[in-house]
């Protein structure tokens, strides 16, 4: 039976840990901790251990994997201090501030021997299995073109999360990860070409726009990210091809509705793949590797390859990055 501990009183922690541990019984959530309000969310969320501080849960023997639910800025430090306290670590996106980061996380994991694993849930799908099985086969032929698309609405508060650069803020970092990883696993390594922002008054990214290249045609993909007020709730990818085309809707929440429309010649099929919560994949994923020893695709390399390509797009953006 693994025991997890939950670093931050995370308002994402429910739906991406503490409900899909409930359905299984291989792993409990052992305590959470957080610098404030820990001892409200236990009794809230019937966590037995509250701790007011991160080195405190890090010190208790009986856990021993770490769901890192803090703010990015905060995502490389206590990572590195959970695998140096004998702890396996899923740790939320975007993994960390920069790829500099990920690689000390990175190096720290193969260090100790424990695993650092970043949470892109939509990827354990079916949905997105199927999508680059597709891809794989080569049925859209050579690729002409790719769009990928993740908005939603999120009104600028200043000092928040989401909002602030020096805490991780920005589209890019809060939804734009997603698409790149996307990119990144179905057409592999791209090219950033150019990039421009509309900013908060913070300075954080409120969308980015990003030109891309991919494979060995250098086919053209536009990648767009924006959490401007208002803005419709959208992850897509549509993928043009000499033979056909694909579009996918909801790839980072499937579950609450999804399709799959592929289009080869002038003929269109349009389905959907059954599937659980993206967060149950997951978690059944992370479970099985520690069990197997098993790699998965969202460690070692992968998360600092993924933060390479954000750092690359807000340097094509005319960002100044001080903590990179």
């Amino acid at each position: 039976m693994r025991v997890l501990g939950v670093l931050g009183a995370a308002g994402i922690a429910p739906a991406a840990v503490l409900t899909p541990v409930r359905r299984r019984d291989d792993v409990v959530v052992g305590a959470v901790a957080s610098r404030s309000g820990a001892r409200d969310y236990a009794d809230r969320y019937g966590i037995p251990a509250a701790y007011d501080s991160y080195a405190a849960l890090l010190a208790d023997p009986s856990i021993d994997l770490v769901y890192n639910a803090l703010p990015p800025s905060l995502h490389a430090e206590w990572t590195v201090a959970a695998l140096r306290a004998g702890k396996d670590v899923l740790c939320e996106k975007p993994f960390t501030m920069t790829a500099a980061e990920a690689r000390r996380v990175a190096a720290t994991a193969e260090e100790t021997g424990r695993r650092a694993v970043e949470a892109f849930h939509d990827f354990y799908h079916p949905l997105q299995g199927l999508v680059r099985g597709l891809l794989a086969e080569g049925v859209l032929g050579r690729i002409r073109a790719v769009e990928a698309v993740f908005d939603g609405s999120n009104p600028y508060e200043p000092n928040t999360i989401r909002h602030e650069p020096s805490l991780g803020g920005g589209a890019l970092m809060d939804l734009g990860c997603y698409p790149v990883h996307w990119v990144r696993s179905m057409f592999g390594e791209p090219t950033v070409v150019r990039a421009e922002a509309d900013r908060n008054p913070s300075g954080a990214d409120l969308t980015m726009r990003a030109e891309l290249t991919v494979g060995p045609d250098a086919a053209p993909v536009s990648l767009h990210c924006s959490m401007v007020e208002g803005v419709a709730l959208r992850s897509t990818i549509v993928v043009q091809g000499e033979l056909g085309a694909l579009q996918v809707e909801n790839l980072v929440f499937p579950s609450a509705g999804h399709s799959v429309r592929l289009t080869l010649g002038d003929v269109p099929h349009v389905s959907t793949v059954a599937g659980r919560q993206t967060y149950d994949h997951q978690l059944e994923a992370v479970l099985a590797a520690l069990d197997s020893g098993a790699p998965l695709p969202t460690e070692g390399d992968d998360p600092v390859l993924n933060m390479a390509v954000i750092d690359a797009i807000y340097a094509a953006a005319g960002f100044e990055r001080p903590w990179s």
